[in-house]
């Protein structure tokens, strides 16, 4: 069982990645009125969506985030990149032209950089069989978020602009930040240090991991499916559906809703899996990997005429990537433990979010030329099914690594024995 105060971190880092993806997603809700007033044209819309991507990979990719939160406090850490993040917002709400636009789109990136790797720094020390409900009810937030993003989002634009949307929504956010002093986890890392002794691993050592490399890629494929989703849904339900505004802001929080349902009731089996006798390696891959193949079901969305048909697939598609990503932090932590948690993932969110700068920039390309969103969907789809075979094949035990020891060779052969 978790302590009443991991129960009040568990909770406060829920609602903050609840704000953390409103902030990223309400771009793509404001989308059809900024291109209206700023004159900015899909191809310039790609490159905003992906702007974010830029700061938010590169400060996780060169491991910058996580050498913070495994140097220096991870509650203060976090605590400086929600008020940045969030300033960000508020500044998209008084930004004249693309390229301020574009200024607060990185500065949004930086701050929100620090957020995964202090969840995977704090989360890594919660029990196995608790870490998979732990990371879904994250991830909850995290897709709730454009949920009520989208639906509030609609709404409330179309009725007082976007401008008064992103100043309320920036400024409103930031008295998380008085729970969060209040509650933070103080001396977690004394803690984390008395379960788990020893040099903490560098870089290098994680590098040399072969899991390491293919959680790496396995993130970036099933992120590419999301950031997809998320950057350019709701353009096009109001491009190619011809969705009206309220409708758009329904059935694209709906959409959101049904990931952010599906990842903590399959949280929570993984974990009840793992209680009852079956290995982590099981228990996840099946889960991550299944969830990316099902995924794939979106493809029809794209081709169905009937408004009804298409979203019940889209609801499903969504079901189903909310099945993996409950459980694909859970590996990573697992893998790395408490001393390597914060930079492996750091580096691993850095190499998956690239797919925020690419899936963003080439759906909008691909718009562009075509005129259509079909061939965006296939790629979509082909990414993600990419993504399970590298879950399931790829990614080896889902154990703790034993540094002293060097770790797992890394070209160490896969087989039903990690199962």
């Amino acid at each position: 069982m978790l302590t009443k105060r991991e129960r009040w971190v568990l909770a406060l880092l829920v609602v903050s990645a609840f704000i953390n993806y409103i902030d990223r997603a309400t771009l793509s809700v404001g989308a059809v009125a900024i291109q209206a007033e700023l004159g900015v044209s899909n191809y310039q819309l790609g490159v905003l969506q992906s702007a974010f991507f830029w700061t938010y990979a590169a400060f996780q990719l060169f491991a910058i985030a996580g050498l913070l939160v495994d140097r220096f406090h991870v509650g203060w850490i976090y605590a400086a990149g929600f008020f940045i993040w969030s300033g960000a917002t508020a500044g998209t709400g008084i930004s004249r032209s693309f390229a301020a636009l574009f200024a607060m789109r990185l500065l949004l990136g930086l701050g929100e950089s620090v957020a995964y790797p202090a969840y995977s720094r704090i989360l890594a020390s919660f029990p196995e069989q608790r870490r998979g409900f732990a990371n879904a009810a994250i991830d909850a937030g995290t897709r709730s978020g454009p949920a009520l993003g989208v639906l509030l989002g609609g709404l409330l634009m179309a009725q007082y602009g976007w401008r008064a949307f992103f100043l309320a929504l920036g400024l409103g956010s930031m008295l998380w930040l008085i729970a969060w002093v209040l509650w933070m986890p103080r001396d977690w890392s004394a803690a984390a240090a008395k379960k788990d002794t020893g040099d903490a691993p560098g870089v290098g050592d994680i590098l040399r991991q072969r899991s390491a490399w293919f959680t790496f890629l396995g993130l970036f494929c099933g992120n590419y499916f999301w950031y997809f989703l998320l950057t350019w849904l709701p353009a096009y339900l109001q491009k190619e559906r011809h969705f009206a505004a309220r409708k758009m802001a329904v059935w694209g929080a709906l959409a959101f809703l049904s990931a952010a349902v599906s990842t903590v009731i399959c949280g929570w089996l993984a974990d009840r899996w793992i209680a009852r006798g079956a290995t982590p390696t099981r228990a996840r891959k099946t889960f991550t990997g299944g969830g990316l193949a099902l995924a794939t079901i979106i493809v029809p969305v794209a081709v169905i005429r009937s408004d009804t048909g298409a979203m019940a697939l889209l609801l499903a598609a969504c079901a189903f990537i909310g099945m993996w990503s409950s459980n694909m932090w859970a590996i990573t932590q697992t893998i790395a433990g408490p001393r390597a948690a914060g930079k492996w993932c750091a580096i691993q969110n850095g190499v998956g979010n690239l797919a925020g700068v690419s899936a963003p920039w080439i759906t909008g390309w691909v718009v562009e030329r075509t005129g259509q969103f079909y061939l965006a969907f296939v790629t979509a789809a082909v990414v993600a099914l990419a993504g399970a075979a590298i879950f399931i094949f790829g990614v080896g035990p889902v154990q703790r690594v034993d540094w002293r020891a060097g770790g797992m060779p890394w070209l160490q052969n896969f087989s039903s024995s990690d199962l």
